[in-house]
């Protein structure tokens, strides 16, 4: 990758990382914002006042409530296999009643006028207690019958036993989760706030891969347990992970390829150093007049016609081996930026049987090994490019590349020199060196090597830029403004990079948390570029900020439509999805607006 498309994926991380420090606070201030805008407030005051002076059947359904509440650290059912059942002491005198006479037809019998209340819940409550038991001894289908007995006769419907018995359908083997689900859905019809119940069918759709809903219940979970429970954000990450990757791949299946953004393709053309043209023979073919013309769009940054004029030359075939082997480079090429990583790999491979010391096909054959996960063989590919052209200086730039992703700070600034002793004039080689230094923790001489950079390349932004992200990282906010104001002044002579906008946005936001001014400077990158990734990130972050989720979501959205990977992709949907699920939450919950900011406070 270029210098410039590495300062565009750095600052998408940086962007993200506002929302990831702080994860817990804005899923707070998130939901709470959107449960103030569905009227959270007075619904919340006027089911709070009618309360107190609640029917009989309210203010035992409260005192339920309460003795789980009271009970929650006292487990009542020893089991490590499945979620721990909620108790409660059954009003019972005798607990040695003999249930079977209590057949199905005689519960259904059990009206009013033939058994007073408090004998019917007797009887529901030791119906329960054999179902614990039964539970405790691993008879999950027995429990589910006993549990199903409780409920036909309870005068009032109980959550506690619908959850329970939805706990034995998911200790069945095979687990029953679609009965687990519905009678989770009974009981939090019942009551909304039962953590256990929406947990375990957030289980339940988590298995039946329904994927949105249980990143709802996941969700709410979370919140209602006010994120003492580590496990359940656990499984927030978890379902947003594997939703956010499943449905990446379906979108860029059905998407088809296309290339990234303008900016993006300059920014990797620009990576390695302009090399003259092939020479048409003498008696060139319509091959290769198409070759010739797609170098002319590319140099003209037509990077759609350029393809289009590739592909036609290399099915009209090229004439000679040189100018084959350079089509074969450029079409693998745009393959790559395509998505294409297995046809860009073969048609780099072909280039290179062509002209064995094509050394440009090698390096970038290395990169989609790297793509693949498989640094060996990237490594293999430059050791065989310096065999054939050691003096090539993007070689070892390419390799510092590889080895500055790896972390390898050391290595990459050597090989970074190393392309600077073979030519100077290439100014990412002196970026990345010095960002290299600085990595590894030579503050003084990264910050000497940038001051050497500017003076060499007064007329390039990208030098200016660079710096300020260092002078922001130590919190010198004037003097990253200053730096990125001059990288602005250049650019508008022929502007095309606009990171150092959203770069100055997010230095204003952090310096004072000034969010218009910062909004005002992405605005300004996306009117030049209005596919800059890294300015829709960074309004996103900016909207949750302000509890402004439906903006939010709409940059998520556009996010996901730049997105070029599945890795880019999936990362754009986890923003959009948790968001989703957030503003879900705080209207299924508007009376926790009041208690939100509180709660934000307290994390």
């Amino acid at each position: 990758a270029s210098s410039r498309s590495s300062v565009a994926t750095t600052l998408v991380d940086r962007v993200q990382t506002l929302v990831s420090e702080n994860k817990k606070a804005i899923l707070i201030g998130t939901a709470a914002a959107a449960a103030i805008a569905v009227g959270g407030v007075a619904y919340y005051a006027s089911t709070s006042s009618s309360r107190g002076t609640g029917s009989p059947t309210t203010d035992l359904e409260k005192g339920e409530k309460k003795d789980r509440k009271s009970k929650k650290k006292k487990k009542g059912v020893n089991d490590t296999d499945g979620p721990i059942l909620e108790e409660r002491k059954a009003k019972v005198e005798n607990d040695e009643d003999d249930l079977s006479k209590y057949s199905p037809e005689v519960v259904a019998a059990l009206t009013e006028e033939v058994s007073p209340t408090n004998e019917r819940s007797r009887i529901a409550g030791l119906f329960k207690a054999k179902g614990n038991a039964a539970y405790k001894a691993r008879d999950y289908a027995a429990a589910a019958k006993l549990y199903s007995s409780a409920i036909e006769s309870s005068p009032t419907a109980e959550p506690v036993f619908y959850s329970n018995r939805a706990a034995c359908y998911m200790n069945m083997v095979p687990p029953q989760y679609e009965l687990v689900v519905q009678d989770c859905n009974e009981a939090i019809k019942l009551d909304s706030s039962y953590v256990k119940a929406l947990n375990r069918r957030a289980m339940a759709f988590e298995a039946l891969e329904q994927y949105s809903e249980a990143l709802r219940d996941y969700t709410a979970t979370t919140v209602l347990e006010k994120f003492a429970n580590q496990a359940t954000p656990r499984a927030v990450d978890r379902v947003l992970k594997t939703m956010s990757t499943k449905n990446a791949q379906e979108i860029l299946k059905n998407r088809g390829p296309r290339l990234p953004p303008a900016t993006f393709i300059s920014a990797y053309f620009a990576a390695f150093r302009q090399r003259d043209l092939p020479v048409l023979p003498e008696n060139p073919s319509e091959g290769d007049q198409k070759l010739m013309e797609s170098f002319k769009a590319l140099e003209e940054h037509d990077y759609n016609r350029s393809l289009e004029l590739i592909n036609d030359a290399l099915n009209q075939s090229v004439s000679w081996d040189v100018g084959k082997s350079e089509a074969l480079n450029l079409r693998g090429t745009y393959k790559f930026l395509l998505g294409d990583v297995e046809g860009a790999k073969n048609d780099l491979n072909e280039s290179i049987k062509l002209v064995p010391s094509f050394t440009q096909s090698l390096v970038k054959i290395a990169s989609v090994y790297m793509e693949q996960g498989e640094p060996d063989k990237a490594f293999d590919c430059f050791e065989e490019a310096i065999q054939h052209n050691r003096e090539d200086p993007d070689i070892y730039y390419h390799r510092g590349q590889v080895l500055f992703i790896m972390n390898n700070f050391d290595d990459a600034a050597k090989n970074y020199t190393k392309s600077t002793e073979l030519d100077d004039d290439f100014v990412f080689t002196h970026i990345q060196l010095a960002v290299a230094q600085y990595k590894a923790g030579n503050v003084a001489n990264a910050m000497a090597q940038f001051r050497r950079t500017m003076k060499a390349f007064p007329q390039r932004s990208e030098p200016l830029n660079y710096y300020g992200e260092l002078l922001l990282d130590q919190q010198r906010y004037q003097d990253a403004i200053e730096k990125f104001d001059k990288a602005i002044e250049i650019e508008k002579l022929n502007p095309q990079n606009v990171l150092a906008l959203v770069n100055k946005g997010l230095t204003l936001f952090q310096m004072d948390q000034n969010i218009g001014a910062a909004e005002r400077c992405c605005h300004e990158a996306l009117r030049i570029d209005p596919e800059c990734e890294a300015a829709v990130a960074t309004l996103a972050q900016l909207s949750l900020q302000q509890g402004l989720v439906d903006a939010a979501v709409k940059y998520f959205e556009r996010s996901a439509e730049l997105a070029r990977t599945e890795q880019e992709l999936a990362g754009a949907l986890t923003y959009q999805y948790a968001t989703n699920a957030q503003i879900e939450f705080a209207k299924n919950y508007p009376q926790l607006a009041s208690q939100m900011n509180a709660m934000a406070r307290s994390l």
